[in-house]
């Protein structure tokens, strides 16, 4: 599956990626109406606006045989907050699928892509944010090497407060 860059036009299919992402994953831990009343046309221009920056992130795209996203990623420095090095860490701050790839290892591919992409730009480990309670995406990141450093927030999303754990992997050797 080819995985390359994405490009500020990809806004809109990387907004349809997102959404019906998380109305899939999520359906279990957020509200049935918060999912439903996600709109791809807020994200599509939340995503061009991210493809654009002058500080933009690193996103990824994992596209299909019509050469449409299928899947995406997104890292960028952790937020200087004093807990790692300055530019040591890169946060990967979103991994999403459309979920009929779920299972096909496109989002296998992609990450791999993401760490070997984090690497090449200098950081030597790189974090994540996972819901406690999304034990398939806990999963997935731990057969890919990924493990839970001892790190818990409680974040409000939907309208419910929900426990995030922070999950950690070297990059470099």
């Amino acid at each position: 599956m080819p995985i390359r860059e994405a490009l500020p036009e990809d806004a809109a299919a990387l907004a349809a990626v997102h959404v019906l992402s998380w109305r899939a994953a999520y359906r279990d831990l957020l509200p049935g109406p918060y999912l439903d009343a996600l709109d791809v046309e807020e994200r599509a221009g939340t995503w061009r606006a991210r493809l654009t920056a002058p500080d933009r992130p690193t996103v990824l795209v994992a596209t299909g045989d019509d050469g449409r996203p299928v899947a995406l990623s997104c890292f960028r420095p952790w937020p200087d907050d004093g807990e790692f090095a300055p530019g040591s860490t890169a946060e990967l701050a979103a991994l999403y699928a459309l979920p009929e790839v779920w299972g096909t290892g496109v989002g296998r591919a992609l990450t791999e892509a993401s760490a070997e992409a984090m690497g090449a730009a200098g950081f030597r480990a790189a974090a994540l944010w996972v819901f406690a309670g999304n034990t398939r995406g806990r999963r997935f990141y731990e057969a890919g090497g990924w493990r839970p450093d001892g790190t818990a927030v409680r974040e409000e999303t939907g309208g419910r407060v929900l426990e995030e754990l922070r999950y950690r992997r070297e990059l470099l050797t």
